[in-house]
């Protein structure tokens, strides 16, 4: 990409179009894909339910596996999988800073991570997506390089969306596409209530 074709100015507006076509030479098909949300902005998961809704279109079988969301919450995303036929499961059992009892939540996180394992090797969905994943990981509730062996080891044809901050290392070098959300603002920090329909 040449520097003058796009270059920018102090107020973040792309002076010029393109006029080089961006792409690698030799592009090639993979399988399957692994992509890893990050970072500290929202959106992480809001990109994860968009792939979730580009995977039913092309008639895949896609399932979902939340490991902090209780599945009380209810959420908008669940509601539309679940009518479209996505497999969804809650593994989480609400904010950490809600619990009266962390060795519980650990035990509910060990016992998702073995069914979200299961569904991973079972190779019937094209697509799982594993919904703040990297918390267990980071917080050492689970064994990241479980995390690694299973989704290296998985069938040849399952994608795999990975969503949550502070992802270990270890997943952003197995990860093919790795995407850190950053934070400019947002509404809650403002003190506004996290809104249905646009944030859960």
């Amino acid at each position: 990409m040449s520097e003058s074709n796009h270059s920018q100015s102090d107020s973040g507006i792309v002076e010029e179009p393109l006029t080089e076509d961006p792409r690698p030479d030799g592009l090639r098909s993979a399988p399957s894909l692994v992509v890893l949300n990050t970072g500290n902005g929202k959106g992480k998961s809001s990109s994860a339910f968009g792939m979730m809704v580009r995977g039913l279109a092309v008639d895949w079988n896609v399932a979902v596996c939340q490991f902090i969301k209780s599945g009380d919450w209810r959420v908008g995303e669940e509601k539309m999988g679940r009518k479209l036929g996505v497999e969804w499961h809650s593994f989480g059992d609400g904010f950490t800073w809600d619990s009266d009892n962390l060795d519980h939540d650990r035990n509910i996180a060990r016992e998702g991570w073995e069914q979200a394992a299961a569904v991973i090797s079972g190779g019937d969905h094209q697509l799982v997506i594993l919904d703040e994943l990297t918390y267990l990981c980071s917080w050492g509730w689970i064994d990241t390089s479980e995390v690694v062996g299973a989704i290296k080891q998985r069938p040849d044809h399952v994608n795999i969306v990975i969503t949550g901050r502070d992802a270990p290392q270890d997943l952003i070098d197995i990860a093919d596409t790795v995407t850190e959300m950053t934070e400019i603002k947002h509404a809650y920090s403002q003190g506004i209530r996290a809104k249905r329909g646009i944030d859960y």
